[in-house]
């Protein structure tokens, strides 16, 4: 390896550095120039000693000396990822990955390994990516003789108890449920499977379904393919002397079998360019989070050093023109970036992204498409070209700052089937790049016309800007739900109508009403005990909107929804109710007694039987075809004594049955209304809520 370019990127670096002191410098000595000061010569960075040696069968070690501190770690690059798993079970790759380490060995129990681990002051990991696995283990040098045994134990015979499966499951739904809430998450996700497909390897969702669908004998299989001497390759650093560590590797990695080289397979991409304009409506921001894109290239293209150059130009931070120009000198953003993605095994994606006001954000695009065009149409300067190649070269110093990145590197290189060298060829490329190679490449490899643009923002802020960009597309992020393992029993519409209309002239016995006030005392549950809250709710279902003023120990919290979306007040401080949250709670309020009760007509409902309910007589009445409630009435007053539904828990990735107990029915200005409500998820209590009063129509203060 040279140390010649490694060293002139480390001056070059340290150079950048000192001209930040030129202030310092004169306050110190005002008589002395900053460029007359002498420095001593720069240290150069010599490349460590690379040991590699390869066991029968199968597995390639990559052993580098470093005795600066009493540490021995171990990294493994496993052939294998999720990109050899069914579209049907996506996430297995992962799930694996966790529970090889979480569930601990035939031989010692997740929870034992954790405590020898911490008392060793020593850590095992494993995971498992979409194009490769991967294993560390960093211990002590005393210890290493006795950790090396589990650590291989850890690599070969995993015990992928049910439990933690499941734990591990549980946790890929969590992620699941919360993968919409952030802006920028979501708009990365979706333009990826606008780039890739979104029934492709390279876009799909891990579900819950899929998840659903791993079972135990997947994770053993799984692992047994991937884990074997011809997928394997091992790096080890630390404080040892190579002889001696090439022996304990030989007598500790032998036993492994050999097994088959795992053929990583990388589907085609059939991409066409074509110029769309795509959207996802969230009510609960006020800026547009923009990505315009196709798709990119590889790692191994010629043109590689060029483009990357190319793309500094128009994406390098600060000085990039996309931040000067857009962010800087127009003001159209909060962020700008992008990037031309060169995978090592697909094609990667080239990317522009800002972060504009929803009233710049067809501004904010045609700025981000001039600026592609202008690489395209304007050569760069000699000077810009000179300034970008020159922060390229210091910022790739930290690609070997350490004995560790020097290992990394070599594995990484290897595993992608690139040449050792491959990295001082880049920085030779990089400095040869020319104002002529800058303009041909953008021409050659950006399609300014044909740019697939995805808008993450508020429709209503946004209004009719997008028009002007084509056909919108309007694209559904909603996470499917796994289907019910209950069957619906079929029941009599005839009388379920009928008992419907009961339950309706029970709690509206004055016929109608448009606004309730009730005021209460909810308690919750809560890991650290019950917690009662004040709630005056405003309940207008005539135009089903609500007010909900809580005293909570922060203070107030107002809750304001309709059916356009919903807002959150805390001190002052007024945020929009997250999609999840909002949707679920007009969900509930569309259940809710009074509404079934103010529109009856416009609910269908089945009859399925009499049966009896905490030792009282019930009436069973299925309400609604979408997310059906079934109401269990007193057949002597049709009042509810219950209502039970179907819900879906997101963080456990499930449905669970969630009952709403009532009682102690009190009728004000012809309006019913429980003043005892008893919630519980799967027979547990999550809340009571005791009604004060409610009032029917209140009249309204004088001003």
């Amino acid at each position: 390896m040279k140390t010649g370019i490694l060293s002139q990127i480390l001056k070059s670096a340290l150079t950048t550095v000192l001209v930040g002191l030129i202030g310092v410098v004169q306050v110190v000595d005002a008589q002395q120039r900053w460029d007359e000061i002498e420095y001593p010569p720069l240290n150069s960075f010599e490349m460590p000693d690379l040991e590699e040696f390869e066991l029968d069968n199968g597995i390639r070690f990559y052993l580098v000396e470093d005795d600066e501190l009493p540490l021995i770690e171990l990294r493994v690059r496993v052939r294998t990822g999720g990109v050899l798993v069914p579209n049907e079970k996506t996430g297995l790759h992962s799930v694996t990955g966790t529970v090889m380490r979480t569930g601990g060995t035939t031989s010692i129990s997740g929870d034992d390994l954790n405590e020898l681990l911490e008392n060793r002051a020593a850590r095992m990991e494993t995971g498992i990516g979409f194009t490769s696995g991967s294993a560390t283990m960093n211990v002590l040098r005393e210890d290493f003789d006795d950790l090396l045994p589990v650590f291989v134990d850890l690599l070969t015979n995993p015990a992928f108890p049910e439990d933690r499966i499941d734990l591990a499951k549980t946790q890929q739904k969590s992620a699941i449920s919360r993968r919409n809430d952030e802006q920028s998450q979501v708009a990365n996700r979706e333009f990826r499977r606008l780039i890739y497909g979104p029934e492709s390897v390279y876009g799909r969702n891990t579900e819950y379904e899929t998840i659903d669908n791993i079972s135990r004998e997947d994770l053993v299989e799984f692992h047994r393919k991937s884990f074997v001497g011809e997928n394997l390759m091992i790096g080890v650093i630390g404080d040892f002397e190579t002889d001696v560590m090439k022996e304990k590797l030989t007598e500790a990695f032998t036993s492994v079998p050999v097994g088959e080289e795992l053929a990583l397979d990388f589907p085609e991409i059939g991409y066409e360019f074509e110029n769309t304009i795509n959207f996802i409506d969230r009510r609960d921001v006020n800026q547009s989070y923009v990505l315009l894109g196709h798709i990119g290239g590889m790692r191994d293209n010629p043109d590689y050093a060029a483009i990357q150059v190319m793309n500094r130009v128009l994406s390098g931070g600060f000085s990039g023109r996309l931040f000067r120009n857009v962010r800087s000198d127009q003001g159209l953003a909060y962020s700008v970036f992008g990037s031309y993605g060169s995978n090592n095994f697909y094609p990667g994606t080239f990317t522009a992204g800002v972060m504009t006001r929803s009233e710049t954000t067809a501004e904010a695009i045609e700025s981000v498409r001039h600026e592609i065009e202008r690489l395209q149409n304007e050569p760069v300067t000699e000077e810009e070209l000179e300034q970008t190649i020159d922060r390229f070269l210091n910022s790739l110093v930290f690609r070997y700052n350490s004995r560790a990145s020097v290992l990394n590197e070599r594995i990484s290189y290897e595993y992608a089937g690139l040449d050792p060298d491959t990295f001082e060829r880049l920085v030779e490329e990089i400095q040869a790049v020319t104002t002529e190679d800058i303009q041909r490449v953008a021409r050659e490899y950006l399609q300014p016309d044909a740019l697939q643009i995805l808008v993450v923002g508020n429709s209503a802020e946004i209004g009719d800007q997008l028009e002007q960009f084509g056909q919108i597309n309007e694209i559904d992020i909603t996470i499917p739900e796994p289907e019910d393992d209950e069957e619906a029993v079929a029941g009599d519409a005839e009388m379920g109508r009928e008992w419907l209309g009961r339950m309706a002239d029970a709690i509206l016995p004055g016929g109608e009403f448009d606004i309730v006030v009730v005021e209460s005392n909810q308690t919750l549950q809560t890991p650290q005990g019950p917690m009662t809250l004040g709630n005056v709710a405003t309940l207008n279902f005539r135009e089903m909107s609500f007010n909900n003023a809580v005293q909570a120990p922060m203070g107030l919290v107002e809750i304001e929804l309709d059916l356009e979306g919903g807002v959150m007040r805390v001190a002052g401080q007024e945020q929009p109710m997250p999609p999840q949250q909002f949707e679920s709670a007009i969900r509930e309020y569309q259940r809710h007694f009074l509404n079934i009760a103010l529109n009856w007509n416009d609910f269908e409902a089945e009859y399925l039987g009499d049966t009896e309910l905490d030792g009282r007589d019930a009436v069973q009445v299925r309400i609604g075809s979408e997310s059906p409630a079934t109401y269990y009435l007193d057949p002597a007053t049709s009042l509810p004594i219950m209502v039970e539904m179907r819900e879906m828990d997101p963080q456990q990735g499930r449905r669970v049955t969630v009952e709403t107990w009532y009682e102690d029915w009190e009728v004000v200005d012809g309006v019913a209304y429980a003043y005892s409500a008893v919630s519980k998820v799967e027979g547990e209590e999550q809340s009571s809520d005791i009604v004060e009063t409610h009032k029917v129509d209140p009249e309204e203060p004088e001003e």
